[in-house]
């Protein structure tokens, strides 16, 4: 009996320790990354990081409706600053943590902008430029080609750029945008690839915030993702890193 009160005690301490949780809300076109960066956070530092992904813009509404998020990971860097801005986010939270890439491919087709200009190719996946940063890239791009209106009317829009690559990577779609990370992790080669230049688009500066300021294990987080470790994860993965 007089046992109770210490395995309560240890209990009690093991609570502790166990409460130290991430909860993060990532862009999708991260998230594969985030794992990565998660696993090896916690063998760093024994804090464990719970991830929640979709596109940027439906994580921002969810943030600013309450859902209870310790750090956002987005794929730009307008809503992390709005939230900032409107005193969600920790004041000076805010930094890129990567830049992204845009890529047009194909696993159907040999020329990917033969058949993105041809009006009877088929389909073209793209993610829908109102919720997501690579959709409003891709969308910026082909307004300055002037195919933005032939283009937008056999367009198939994902919620994200992921469920585009999706559409696009089982032959839905005749050709489509992706994220440079997502074509380096594909199963398998597609039949073209051809990235899009920078300054066809807004840069992709990928931006963190933290929501949580109560969270030791969520500033720890931060602080690791500026990490030279967890660059080397980031750009291993196809993005850049500001030095």
């Amino acid at each position: 009996m007089r046992l109770r009160p210490l395995i309560f005690l240890l209990l009690l301490c093991g609570g502790v320790q166990a409460a130290d949780v991430v909860t993060v809300a990532v862009a999708s076109n991260f998230k594969s990354t985030a794992t990565h960066l998660a696993n090896r956070f916690l063998e760093e530092t024994g804090h464990a990081v719970r991830l929640s992904s979709g596109s940027t813009g439906k994580l921002y509404t969810q943030i600013i409706n309450g859902a209870p998020f310790d750090v956002f990971l987005a794929a730009d860097a307008e809503r992390p600053a709005l939230l900032e801005a409107s005193g969600v986010a920790v004041p000076g939270s805010r930094f890129t943590y990567a830049t992204g890439s845009l890529v047009l491919f194909s696993i159907r087709v040999t020329d990917c902008m033969a058949a993105l200009q041809d009006e009877d190719a088929g389909f073209v996946a793209m993610a829908n430029p109102t919720i997501s940063p690579y959709g409003k890239a891709a969308r910026q791009y082909l307004a300055g080609e002037g195919i933005w209106e032939s283009v937008s009317a056999r367009a198939v829009y994902g919620e994200n750029i992921t469920q585009a690559w999706q559409f696009a990577f089982t032959g839905n779609a005749v050709v489509g945008f992706a994220a440079r990370a997502q074509m380096r992790a594909a199963p398998r080669e597609p039949a073209c690839s051809q990235e899009i230049p920078t300054g066809t688009h807004d840069p992709l500066d990928q931006q963190a915030v933290l929501l949580n300021a109560g969270n030791d294990a969520a500033r720890a987080f931060l602080d690791f993702l500026r990490s030279e470790s967890a660059g080397e994860l980031i750009e291993q993965d196809g993005y850049e890193v500001s030095e």
